[in-house]
């Protein structure tokens, strides 16, 4: 697959609205790939923000396995790995969201205060037209992975300046309770093992963006409630 060269989103994003599939009969599932830290939950929420009520977001996050799980398997300090989500669960849920546009689907969140899945947390209604999805790992060439890739109408993979995109990481991991020496071994030890092997795909995309020079957007993400907080759970990014 040829995939086009990467199209650099200007500072105030104003090109992404071209982007965006029309208004149409058919729900279309639009998914964000890219490297931990790379801004795909920030061009999300800014998406969302462009569609308004024809838009909803399904992070893969919520397709974490919970902690409980890790443990059983021994995959806690692999924990955002591939291995450790559910990829076939997410592929299910992604199906029943084109198969059944007139239904309101239910799809798990990512509550990143106590770093779990939450089952049910997003309510994705028929108005949504549009349902955007983000995670690391949409692209990734694993029969499992595939799967989710088949029900996707298009993946955009991102990127943005790495040093940009590692500072990003620290701070995040520091912000939700990992001090600072932690998050940046964590940072070298799993999330940049990750981040190569999610650029190893990105040449399944069907476009590339490149997020370096854009100064980003509200991370919005819509719950039947307001509580929990929307700021709490929301994809990586």
């Amino acid at each position: 697959m040829t995939v086009p060269g990467p199209i650099r989103v200007s500072a105030s994003g104003a090109e992404l609205a071209d982007l965006l599939p029309p208004p149409g009969p058919a729900r279309r599932l639009i998914g964000i790939s890219g490297a931990p830290g790379a801004g795909k939950s920030s061009l999300a929420g800014f998406l969302l923000g462009l569609l308004g009520e024809r838009g909803a977001h399904v992070p893969m996050d919520g397709f974490h396995l919970a902690d409980v799980e890790l443990a059983r398997q021994g995959l806690v300090d692999r924990k955002g790995a591939p291995e450790t989500f559910d990829p076939l669960g997410y592929a299910a849920l992604l199906e029943r969201l084109r198969c059944h546009p007139e239904q309101t689907v239910y799809a798990p969140g990512f509550d990143r205060h106590v770093e779990q899945p939450l089952a049910g947390a997003i309510a994705v209604p028929p108005s949504a037209q549009v349902v955007v999805t983000e995670g690391n790992y949409l692209l990734l060439d694993h029969p499992h992975w595939r799967e989710v890739r088949s029900c996707l109408d298009e993946v955009w993979h991102v990127r943005c300046d790495d040093r940009v995109r590692l500072e990003r990481l620290v701070a995040r991991h520091t912000e939700f309770g990992k001090d600072p020496a932690t998050a940046r071994a964590w940072v070298e030890g799993v999330d940049e093992p990750n981040a190569r092997l999610v650029e190893s795909s990105a040449d399944r995309a069907d476009r590339v963006l490149d997020l370096s020079g854009w100064q980003g957007g509200p991370r919005t993400v819509v719950f039947p409630d307001a509580d929990p907080s929307p700021e709490s759970l929301e994809g990586a990014g």
